[in-house]
């Protein structure tokens, strides 16, 4: 038990939109502020998945979850998730990534549009960096031993 000394009509509180419908169509600032790769539903292979949030406008501080099918046995998947990841890179002005925190925390530009297939999600079909030049690149943290089972390097 804590003992608190709180009355909550004291505070103004500020409508929040808790919606988890998709954000509409357009471009939209975001960042990534997490990622991790994860294993696949059906155990063959893994993902990166990157959590962006929306920095600016109307709809800031809303979240969106990228997932790159970075090894799969469809070596197609694989190439469509690693031209999303080059177009992200060349965004954020990263050209060697080592970790994937490299990507977090630099904004950039995302053309989001409602998914053709789910129109309760989005997807991302554009990067580009903000101001048309892009993003000063962090430079890249020394890794203490990194695991042999992330194929795409970090």
């Amino acid at each position: 038990m804590a003992t608190l000394n709180f009355k909550a009509s004291a505070i103004k509180v500020e409508e929040r939109s808790n919606s988890f419908d998709p954000l509409p169509a357009g471009q939209y600032e975001l960042m990534i502020t997490r990622s991790a790769t994860k294993p696949t539903k059906a155990g063959t292979g893994s993902y990166l998945e990157l959590e962006m949030q929306v920095i600016g406008g109307q709809h800031s501080g809303r979240r969106h979850w990228e997932r790159l099918n970075l090894d799969n046995p469809s070596q197609q998947t694989v190439k469509i998730a690693e031209e999303q990841l080059a177009r992200l890179c060349n965004a954020l002005g990263i050209d060697d990534v080592n970790d994937s925190e490299q990507l977090h925390d630099l904004p950039f530009l995302a053309d989001v549009a409602i998914d053709k297939k789910d129109n309760t999600r989005n997807v991302i079909y554009g990067y580009q960096p903000v101001g048309g030049a892009p993003a000063a690149t962090k430079p890249a943290p020394r890794p203490a031993a990194v695991p042999k089972n992330r194929p795409w390097g970090a």
